[in-house]
């Protein structure tokens, strides 16, 4: 970072997506809607790509493509370890909760690949479940806690290095200081697990969504991007009640008040390094 720059303005910088040209990744997309927000940014000269491997929401995402007209979004059956698009293409890849749901043996393909895919100087905007400490291995083991995006989430240092590891510089992890407390009532509310406010550019956030968006962005049923077929519901949203006992019951036998002091809700940018 340059030492003039304040991390907001850094943020700011980064997490633009730039108008006119640019082609923006989103990893994870669901049924579409941050992907339709960035085609409006790039313009009819940029494209807007969604990847997520659930056919179901590919399908629903396609089927909102045709019913926007959206000539510059195009959505891709894939999972994010292995995208079917050639190296040095993309300006910009976002992400909404989707890569803590990642094996901890996959993470590194995973980021192994944004790399690939960036063009040089391109740029990382992810939002996502990060631990703040090693957790325990019942926490790991928790269907329920996986559903919330909170068993499979990295440590916060591991994560950097898996950026590093990739090649990418100037990586910057920002604490949204969100509750992950509010879990235990998802399934009444079926808030996201990472909602977040996104530093904004002019009037449209380029987003993963966060709450200042969240009218124009997915309804909270249609958002499965981070589900594989086999996934008994939707990680991150729309939790059933039976779920959000099991994590209490999980909390209270590990003696867990507060899953705050466990993970957090962050914010992550980073850049591929320009050519020389």
């Amino acid at each position: 970072m340059p030492r003039d720059w304040t991390p907001q303005i850094y943020l700011k910088s980064m997490i633009s997506i730039r108008p006119h040209g640019e082609t923006v990744v989103d990893l994870g997309s669901g049924a579409g809607f941050d992907v339709f927000t960035a085609a409006k940014r790039v313009g009819p000269t940029g494209k807007a790509i969604g990847v997520d491997m659930n056919k179901n929401m590919v399908d629903k995402a396609n089927a909102n493509k045709a019913y926007t007209n959206a000539s510059n979004v195009q959505f891709i059956e894939s999972t994010i370890t292995s995208i079917p698009l050639p190296d040095n293409t993309v300006d910009c890849i976002i992400s909404n909760c989707v890569i803590n749901l990642v094996p901890a043996a996959e993470k590194q393909l995973a980021f192994n690949e944004m790399f690939r895919l960036l063009n040089p100087g391109g740029r990382v905007a992810i939002s996502d479940i990060l631990a703040r400490k090693e957790f325990t291995e019942e926490m790991k083991k928790s269907i329920a806690l996986y559903v919330g995006c909170i068993a499979g989430a990295s440590q916060v240092s591991d994560y950097e290095a898996l950026l590093k590891n990739a090649g990418f510089n100037d990586v910057l992890i920002v604490d949204s200081k969100n509750d992950l407390n509010v879990y235990f009532i998802a399934a009444e509310s079926k808030t996201s697990c990472c909602e977040i406010d996104i530093v904004e550019e002019e009037a449209e956030a380029p987003s993963s969504c966060g709450s200042k968006t969240r009218e124009n962005c997915y309804k909270p049923e249609e958002k499965e991007s981070c589900c594989g077929n086999d996934m008994p519901t939707c990680a991150c949203q729309n939790q059933p009640s039976s779920m959000a006992s099991e994590a209490e019951t999980v909390a209270a036998r590990l003696g867990i008040t507060d899953f705050n002091e466990w993970a957090g809700s962050f914010q992550v940018y980073a850049i591929k390094p320009a050519a020389n």
